[in-house]
């Protein structure tokens, strides 16, 4: 994948805070991943909707349209989908570049 695929544009004086945001979203697909091991969907649904509330606010748009699909899939249950996004999220980790302006 282009390492450049998920640029992202954050202000500087937030550099010395995302690195554990960024810390703290891998935690929370591990403990999504618990949790569906229990079919704990309220605490996925918690999770989904902070991530939602979060994401955009430090200047990641995708982990606030990540969360909110997580919560989303909570209502239906939909573990695929969930499974899904959590994926998408790993990538999202994995590839993103931050430009601290």
């Amino acid at each position: 994948m282009d390492h450049n695929a998920f640029t992202i544009k954050i202000d500087k004086d937030l550099e010395d805070l995302i690195p554990r945001y960024l810390e703290n979203r891998r935690r929370d697909i591990e403990l999504i991943q618990e949790a569906m091991g229990k079919s704990d969907f309220e605490t996925i649904r918690v999770l989904g909707h902070s991530m939602k509330g979060s994401g955009g606010g430090y200047g990641f748009d995708a982990i606030t349209e990540i969360g909110k699909l997580i919560e989303e899939s909570t209502k239906k249950m939909d573990t695929e989908e969930i499974s899904r996004q959590i994926e998408a999220l790993s990538e999202y980790l994995d590839n993103i570049n931050i430009v601290y302006e």
